[in-house]
């Protein structure tokens, strides 16, 4: 039933309509370059930098806009293409957040284009018919475009092949005129001129027309075809006229002109009102692109959950997004009232620039991870991808930090939140392999590395059994590892009752109970008849390379019949240079206060000692035992001994900058070390005491005997960590 529904789901917002590359890519994408930009600020773009700048600034944009094109194609033949354009090839790459942290915002900024392209077509006819006020002529311009985007987009495309003939001949025009017979009107104080990244903010939106190609990917009959050979025409054709029209304006109208006058093109073309007839049909049909583009935005948004699922319903054999749609209109409605162009344009730069360069930065992770589902038609270097993604950040930078950061506030806004409503998405997307591609490099570095008391950090293999069996343990690995290192939780089943697919599910049920309690951890579970041989394999084949557990967390035994088998486990922890802790439970509970106390006793092992300390130190700083009070403690033999060993100690305390105090205590002879230990401890949450490692020549039987009679000694103590350093890492340079 799962797969059932995800694939109706998948089957949803891939639903096909039947346009051509021809109708459904390059039209809406040409006709939207080629639109209020051109037509009414590229004039102003020319007065305020000059041509060279100008050519530069459409160069640069044009750049920006040819390598998401280079982008689009290699996604596009790579995946079905579904509805949504930009946030599906995102969210369908980086993830469900991503797409809607860019969706959602680009939304808002395709329902502001149609504004943006409404408010340049009442400008141009308020200058032809100054009678008309713009506000007025917007609305009206607006209610009429959405009622022919609401009733059909194929009907709406259909208009735009005489839009392109309009277009056509105002460039013919243009191009065979010259400057007029009575001259430019004079002016009188022409504007002020603005900076080159201003300009460049303003003129950027014109480059953005691949939206409206793309945004129509779910209408395509063949996307892999279509967006890659759509967009990339439609981006080569704009910029070669894009660098026409400055040149050849730069040799007629003076810089005053330019500046003042929005319809400049007007006054040089042959037949002028054949530029009016070009402006508006250019504007209105950018407008009806982006009014197309939105809604299927949002729909696309809606159909994967992001937005309330009823905002993306469907009407008729097309699966038009007329609820969509009238939300888009709404927002554009207060674009048009309380907008100009040059208030517009940067903001809808801002968010096209962020959707361009997460389209860039997916393309490019796919090419550089290498995986194999990545097998695109059309073939873009990850370099030019990347390039692409940085030169669009770089841009949004240099236009304008502030909206900048107010742009990336928005998008982690929405990642934020949809991280918080744990979505799970029915497609696979590349964080994996972007994950596994990080993980290599480290993996491969930390090969080449040795390791330093300086970096050290946990690497906790934890044997806990089941979870809740010896929570305490877990418990105790998590404070250790919490933010600094690792954590690796393991079990051991028998291998008649772990046959076939029930590792998995017990591996499986041990995550989710650690996910609960909010434990970050690795799961192992390892198939042995005996326990302690299968600690043993655990100890040995755990890890990956250099990133093998470090240190081992294990409950203590007390079954007379296994002492030797775990007098043998730790001889091999040792040999393979893995340090132990060796955990027991308290004997009784200590008394109930706001700051726990850790007692480090410190003894003859200078590795032990170290380490304890290290140990101690990462507790006092974790979440859990937070400004416990960390106390070292050590016993001499005669009281001549004891203040150059409190000496030491404070200097390890001063020298290390650790929150700790020293204690020296003297026995006599007739007093064991660990009466001491057991009066001096008895009101701690947690005692360190270091152990020795087994001879070279002492046979398992004997160091048997050893463990057993500290298990006795300690018996009386609070919790206690019986710690033995095996690494060869020199544990009290970390304090030096």
């Amino acid at each position: 039933m799962k797969v059932e529904r995800e694939a109706m789901a998948e089957k949803e917002v891939t639903s096909r309509g039947g346009f051509g590359t021809f109708k459904g890519v390059f039209t809406p994408s040409i006709l939207t370059i080629l639109g209020v930009i051109m037509y009414l600020r590229l004039g102003w773009v020319l007065g305020n930098v000059g041509l060279p700048l100008t050519l530069v600034i459409v160069t640069l944009a044009s750049s920006i806009t040819f390598l998401t094109g280079l982008s689009i194609a290699a996604t596009a033949t790579n995946m079905r293409v579904g509805i949504g354009g930009a946030y599906y090839m995102i969210s369908r790459s980086l993830g469900l957040e991503a797409g809607a942290a860019i969706g959602v915002p680009l939304f808002f900024a395709q329902a502001l284009g149609i504004s943006f392209y409404i408010v340049g077509f009442a400008e141009s006819v308020n200058r032809a018919f100054p009678s008309l006020p713009p506000t007025v002529v917007g609305v009206v311009t607006l209610v009429v475009l959405a009622a022919l985007a609401y009733k059909s987009a194929d009907l709406a495309l259909k208009t735009q092949v005489l839009v392109m003939a309009a277009i056509a001949l105002s460039l013919a025009s243009f191009f065979a005129g010259g400057a007029p017979a009575e001259g430019f009107a004079t002016v009188a104080e022409a504007p002020a001129k603005e900076s080159f990244w201003i300009v460049f903010a303003v003129f950027f939106p014109a480059v953005t027309g691949i939206e409206a190609g793309i945004a129509l990917s779910g209408d395509l009959k063949n996307p892999a075809r279509s967006l890659p050979l759509g967009t990339i025409s439609a981006v080569v054709i704009g910029y070669a006229i894009y660098m026409a029209i400055p040149i050849f304006m730069a040799r007629l109208a003076p810089e005053e002109t330019l500046l003042s006058d929005p319809l400049v093109m007007r006054r040089i073309a042959l037949w002028g009102d054949a530029i009016l007839i070009g402006v508006w049909g250019a504007t209105l049909s950018s407008a009806m692109g982006s009014l197309l583009a939105a809604p299927r935005t949002l729909q696309a948004l809606a159909r994967d959950r992001v937005v309330p699922r009823f905002l993306g319903r469907g009407h008729g054999a097309a699966d038009e997004p007329r609820i969509a749609t009238a939300l888009a209109f709404i927002v554009a409605l207060v674009g048009i009232v309380a907008g100009s162009l040059n208030v517009i344009a940067p903001v809808l730069s801002m968010f096209f620039l962020t959707s361009y360069g997460f389209l860039n930065i997916s393309a490019g992770l796919e090419s550089l991870i290498g995986s194999p589902s990545w097998r695109p038609q059309f073939r873009t270097r990850w370099w030019a991808s990347l390039l692409g993604a940085f030169g669009c950040f770089a841009t949004m930078f240099m236009i304008n930090p502030g909206a900048t950061f107010i742009a990336a506030f928005v998008s982690l806004g929405v990642f934020y939140i949809m991280q918080r409503r744990q979505m799970r998405a029915y497609w696979g997307d590349m964080r994996h392999g972007i994950l596994t591609l990080l993980a290599r490099f480290a993996v491969y570095r930390l090969a080449e590395s040795k390791p330093a008391a300086r970096t050290w950090r946990p690497n906790i293999l934890v044997l806990s059994g089941s979870p809740t069996s010896r929570w305490y343990l877990i418990e105790l690995a998590d404070a250790l590892t919490h933010g600094s290192g690792f954590l690796t939780v393991a079990t051991i089943v028998p291998e008649e009752s772990a046959a076939g697919s029930r590792v998995q599910k017990v591996e499986a049920t041990i995550a989710e109970y650690l996910r609960r309690r909010g434990v970050a951890a690795l799961v192992e579970v390892h198939r042995a008849d005996d326990v302690l041989q299968g600690a043993e394999a655990l100890v040995q084949a755990s890890g990956v390379g250099p990133l093998y557990p470090n240190t081992i967390v294990l409950g203590e035994t007390e079954r007379p019949e296994n002492m030797a088998g775990f007098a043998h486990l730790i001889r091999l922890t040792h040999e393979l240079q893995r340090n132990m802790v060796i955990v027991r439970e308290p004997a009784v509970t200590p008394p109930d206060r706001k700051k726990r106390q850790i007692h480090i006793w410190w003894g003859g092992q200078r590795q032990n000692a170290g380490l304890m300390l290290a140990l101690g130190y990462l507790l006092q700083v974790s979440p859990e035992w937070y400004g416990a009070d960390l106390s070292l403690k050590s016993i001499v033999s005669s009281g001549e001994e004891r203040q150059p060993a409190l000496d030491r100690l404070g200097q390890l305390i001063e020298h290390g900058r650790l929150k700790a105090e020293a204690e020296v205590l003297v026995r006599d002879d007739t007093q064991h070390a660990f009466d001491i230990i057991t009066a001096a401890s008895a009101e701690a949450d947690l005692v360190f005491v270091g152990i020795r490692p087994p001879d070279p020549d002492e046979s398992l039987e004997e160091y048997a005997r050893y463990y057993v009679q500290l298990l006795n000694y300690t018996e009386p103590l609070p919790a206690t960590a019986l710690v033995l350093a095996a690494e060869d890492i020199e544990f009290q340079r970390i304090f030096e």
